[in-house]
């Protein structure tokens, strides 16, 4: 029974490391999509009234 210390559960060691791959990609396409559309200051409305003509 000492071997069952040392066995590794090798389905949640994939699905962990696939996790990890796919966080990876998708921080890659959040950090090249910033560069290509950085996230600016949201403008403030004027607070002024329109002109009445």
């Amino acid at each position: 029974m000492s071997q069952d210390d040392n066995l590794i559960d090798l389905n949640s060691e994939r699905t962990k490391r696939i996790h990890d791959l796919k966080e990876k990609r998708l921080n890659e396409v959040r950090n090249a999509f910033e560069q290509a559309m950085p996230l600016g200051k949201a403008k403030k409305k004027p607070k002024n009234k329109p002109k009445k003509r």
